[in-house]
């Protein structure tokens, strides 16, 4: 509660206040004048460790002030080194402490430092703020220069070219809090860091939180394209730690893991390396590549006027000012697309002082910054998530044009590309196998229905194990579950993730879609590996035997062979009017006819398919091969 008259009732009350804020300022300023100059400051270092394994990757470092001081905790120090424009004399003595007792200590891996944009900079103006501070005990390689953001990036160019400065004497690149800055993403694209750190916040109950798990794995799609490691931070539950390996991500620190100390954990506790023993719950594998290739750049293609390259500057600042949702425009040039031009770039520029009299008359092409990425409408989004991580990255916070046959047709953002890629991914999840993850039924015939319409050449391989009850029975319904999940890993392994699909019909059937010229090898290569994936899960005198003796329901005894599996595939003709329906039925029978053959069996449909045909009709046209 506020009282106004205090000041009146209690003479002095004010001045007093001020007297004591001016006492405890002062008493600041010399504490913090003292650490500077006496180097009080205490590093402690997180681990950061492998969550497949449990070895240590690394050492996170922080700091802390005087334990007595209330500049202890790394906020307060850090809020008053603002405030008096010290800043980065602040971090390169950071630096400092954590380099010299990381090398006493003599610890092993790579020592994580939070550096901001601002002193990131200073090695292109030739100081580093790493400058002198390398000894022997410690290599550049083993540091990481994790950059925080704390406020938007001003000059993206620079930041560039001090990170390129910083990796040509060996060091690493870390972001730091993806998902809490406003241009991480951005920082991202432009940058290409060795490691991104996923912010607590889309890890705290993740496991509970279906939307944050979407994020994540879209996170995990770009770090697979990019070839970025990922690290989880503020892994704090059993839980969440488990979530975080079952998606796939490499890396992760938390105080569930362990907190920050001095001296640091050499190794990690037995009750976390016995968690990093067990599989993860339901493991759940990145969205089969090859369902996204089917989805084309027209599916996020935004229409957005285009001028000519000759418009005057103020025409586009005009057309700007009267929509303000317009983010971006196309320039043409006789009538082919060549740049775009970006709004809140092309303002701030103008309003610099006589900037709009100087250029406003002149052509508006002067105002493209970038060279444009140039995509047809019918570029997968895989292939275009390829061009975007090869090419420069500023495409994907810039956007890119898209274009059919030539001619402009709008343009697409790297948030709709992000987008799509999670709707996709719901989509697969919501109709994917509980066992294997893999897409089910509905996916497999939208993946072939979307391979017909494209009239692209493609190949079905219908999957079945054989002999696969009577184990089911004697070795029980888990040890089958398990059959079942090599048999999906075994596939996913051999089909080439970028063009192929593989999917799960439901029990010991699979469908696998190629794409790949070679598929015939990769078939091969399955009859070759399963008897040897499959071998442990026997007993030693069945695999001696071949098999194993059961009573069957008339009390009989039985001889079954193992596990063996069958391929049968057919060559699809796309120029012939099939639905999906009718080649899941010809890759059935040529699977009928794998499994007339004894062992591991491929048998391949040689002639065309021919409507009202059976494959009886052309038996020398077919083709069997077994292992």
């Amino acid at each position: 509660m506020n009282f106004p008259m205090m000041d009146a009732l209690i003479p002095g009350a004010a001045s007093l206040a001020r007297r004591q804020a001016e006492v405890v300022s002062a008493g600041m300023d010399a504490d913090f004048r003292d650490i500077l100059q006496s180097k009080a400051l205490t590093p402690l270092y997180q681990p950061i460790v492998d969550v497949r394994s449990g070895d240590i990757l690394g050492y996170e470092g922080l700091i802390r002030g005087p334990a007595d001081s209330s500049l202890h905790e790394p906020t307060a120090l850090f809020k008053l080194a603002r405030l008096y424009g010290k800043t980065v004399e602040l971090e390169c003595l950071c630096l400092q402490v954590h380099i010299d007792r990381f090398v006493q200590l003599g610890l092993a891996g790579k020592l994580f430092l939070n550096v901001s944009p601002e002193a990131m900079v200073m090695s292109v103006q030739g100081a580093s703020p790493l400058a002198g501070l390398v000894k022997e005990g410690i290599k550049y390689d083993s540091i990481v220069l994790e950059l925080t953001e704390t406020d938007t990036t001003s000059s993206y160019a620079l930041l560039k070219q001090a990170v390129a400065d910083h990796r040509q004497s060996g060091l690493q690149i870390a972001l730091d809090d993806l998902g809490e800055g406003f241009s991480s993403l951005r920082l991202w694209s432009e940058l290409r860091p060795d490691y991104v750190k996923i912010d607590r916040y889309f890890i705290k109950s993740i496991g509970k939180d279906p939307v944050k798990r979407q994020f994540v794995r879209s996170i995990c799609e770009i770090a697979q394209q990019s070839r970025t490691k990922l690290i989880a931070e503020g892994i704090e539950t059993e839980e969440e730690l488990d979530w975080v390996r079952s998606l796939g991500i490499p890396y992760g620190q938390g105080y569930f893991l362990h907190r920050p100390a001095l001296p640091p954990a050499l190794k990690m506790p037995e009750h976390i390396l016995e968690l990093m023993g067990k599989a993860p719950h339901g493991r759940r594998p990145l969205m089969n590549d090859a369902y996204k290739s089917v989805a084309t750049a027209r599916k996020i293609l935004r229409i957005v006027p285009a001028v000519a390259d000759t418009a005057p500057t103020t025409d586009v600042y005009n057309i700007f000012q009267a929509q303000d949702d317009l983010q971006v425009l196309a320039v043409l040039r006789n009538g082919a697309p060549i740049g775009l031009i970006h709004r809140l770039r092309l303002l701030e520029r103008l309003a610099r002082p006589y900037h709009r009299e100087l250029y406003g008359n002149k052509p508006c092409a002067q105002f493209i910054e970038n060279q444009p990425l140039i995509v047809d409408h019918q570029t997968s989004l895989q292939n275009l998530g390829h061009l975007i991580a090869e090419a420069t990255p500023h495409h994907l916070s810039d956007g890119f044009i898209i274009t059919e046959q030539g001619r402009y047709l709008g343009v697409g953002t790297g948030f709709d590309l992000i987008r799509e890629i999670t709707q996709m991914q719901i989509h697969a999840a919501r109709y994917a196998n509980p066992l294997t993850q893999l897409p089910g039924n509905v996916p497999i015939n939208e993946h072939i229905e979307a391979l017909l319409e494209s009239e692209s050449p493609f190949a079905v391989c219908y999957v079945d194990l054989d002999n696969f009850k009577p184990f089911n029975d004697l070795y029980s319904y888990r040890k089958g579950d398990e059959i079942i999940q090599i048999t999906a890993k075994l596939l996913r392994e051999c089909a080439d993730v970028d063009v192929d699909f593989v999917g799960h019909i439901g029990g010991d059937d699979f469908i696998v879609v190629f794409k790949s010229q070679d598929w015939s090898r990769r078939c091969q290569l399955v009859l070759d590996r399963f008897s040897g994936e499959t071998a442990p899960f026997y007993r030693p005198e069945h695999v001696e035997a071949g098999g194993y003796v059961t009573e069957n329901r008339q009390g009989v005894e039985v001889f079954h062979p193992l596990i063996s599996i069958s391929l049968g595939v057919v060559k699809v003709n796309t120029a012939l009017p099939y639905s999906s329906y009718q080649i899941a039925e010809f890759a059935a029978l040529a699977k009928s006819e794998a499994k007339k053959i004894a062992g591991n069996s491929l048998f391949i449909e040689r002639r065309s398919l021919l409507a009202g045909t059976s494959l009886s009709e052309y038996p020398d046209q077919a083709g069997a091969a077994s292992h």
